[in-house]
């Protein structure tokens, strides 16, 4: 299903027409996706050595005249702002921002490869016709490393940011189809030497065969820049690792090499868990709005079995947060109709609390996807929720001994 159907039983996202198409309002639940999803990548980047950095959603026009972006994208920007004598764009990439971030300090080539990480917001300037719920937004969340670089690191680092995407959606579950090599073709608009595009193509299909990935050739889909793996769901690319050479030339980005000349670095742009808006999109339609445990925005929805029961579940309820869970709870109405309403919202566990488990403590859950009741220990349960949940598992485990206090 469409994952703006799904949206109106989830409350992920909501639009208005004062904040303007294609500026979706992320809601508590889609929040709460997007945090995970940012957490995932923040802890993948840092596996693979890379240092976080903030750099501005804006710049001035002549730092995007500069990159290359503004011959080639500027129908595709907003328009730029004239403030203090400058004209200030909003960046419909980061790359020229990481650029300068590497250039703001010399490197030797003992330092190489840096790795630079933001989930960093850049803009198009979308038309209307073409703006599709989260899938296609003005305002894009991206999971972007750039990586800085020797000529002779270049294959493995490619590599590393393969494996690392491929990891990302192993762990979402997301089915990727192949893995694209986008390629240039005869037309005009790419930038640089034909010797350092087929450069970058032999890197690039040396990270494929070193990872044991077959890749499907796709010319006419590189970036402007370089040659790209393109990691693809459907129709959609999910998740990328791109060369580029030109950048470096045009902001002069070099190195101390032993020899004591000034080489420049090769720049590689890697995504793992790739955009919010387009993955969020993704797991939403792939999962069909039931989300594993750890992505889920209600984990674990708390219902007393009558008023009297009300106290208990905000115990049981408190000790959830605690626990590091996502939990709501639903007094409001029948038991059979909040029943009814937790599964339409795709709560991943429904937990009831009548006379039974009050005097037990206990709490009577149900696995709505594993199709699993059980009646558990307060205790058991939320260290069985919480163990999923640290674990980023697919399942649940409701079977032999108890992982642990929560």
């Amino acid at each position: 299903m469409d994952h703006r159907d799904l949206n109106r039983d989830l409350d992920l996202f909501a639009s208005d027409p004062l904040a303007g198409a294609g500026l979706p309002l992320w809601l508590p639940h889609g929040t709460a996706i997007r945090e995970e999803l940012e957490r995932l990548a923040a802890e993948l980047a840092c596996a693979d050595g890379c240092v976080e950095v903030r750099t501005p959603v804006l710049g001035k026009r002549a730092l995007f005249e500069h990159s290359g972006h503004w011959a080639k994208f500027a129908d595709d920007m907003f328009p730029p702002m004239p403030v203090g004598g400058d004209e200030l764009v909003l960046r419909p990439a980061n790359c020229p921002h990481h650029a300068l971030v590497y250039r703001a300090t010399r490197h030797s080539w003992r330092e190489l490869p840096i790795r630079l990480h933001e989930i960093g917001h850049m803009f198009r300037a979308e038309r209307s016709g073409v703006l599709s719920g989260l899938q296609r937004v003005r305002q894009i969340a991206l999971d972007d490393t750039h990586v800085f670089c020797r000529p002779d690191q270049v294959a493995q680092e490619a590599a590393r940011g393969l494996r690392s995407a491929l990891r990302a959606q192993e762990i979402l579950g997301l089915p990727i189809n192949q893995v694209r090599l986008s390629l240039r073709d005869d037309g005009a608009g790419y930038l640089g030497r034909q010797a350092d595009w087929d450069a970058a193509e032999a890197a690039l299909r040396a990270a494929g065969e070193e990872v044991g990935v077959a890749l499907v050739d796709a010319p006419g889909e590189a970036a402007f820049y370089g040659p790209k793996l393109d990691l693809q769901v459907g129709e959609d690319t999910i998740a990328t690792v791109q060369l580029d050479f030109q950048q470096p030339e045009r902001f002069d980005l070099t190195y101390d090499a032993a020899d004591g000349s000034r080489p420049r670095a090769v720049m590689i742009h890697r995504g793992t868990v790739g955009s919010m808006e387009r993955v969020t999109a993704a797991l939403v339609e792939r999962y069909d709005g039931r989300l594993p445990l750890w992505l889920a925005p209600i984990q674990l929805c708390l219902l007393p079995v009558a008023p009297a029961h009300a106290d208990a579940v905000r115990h049981v309820a408190d000790r959830a947060r605690a626990a590091g869970l996502r939990v709501q709870v639903d007094t409001d109405g029948s038991l059979g109709s909040r029943i009814r309403l937790a599964r339409q919202r795709r709560a991943t566990v429904i937990g009831i609390v009548g006379d039974a488990e009050v005097a037990g403590g206990d709490v009577q859950i149900t696995d709505v996807a594993a199709d699993v009741r059980a009646s558990l220990s307060i205790e058991d349960a939320l260290a069985r929720l919480a163990s999923a949940h640290r674990k980023r598992a697919a399942r649940i485990s409701w079977e032999g001994e108890s992982p642990g206090p929560a």
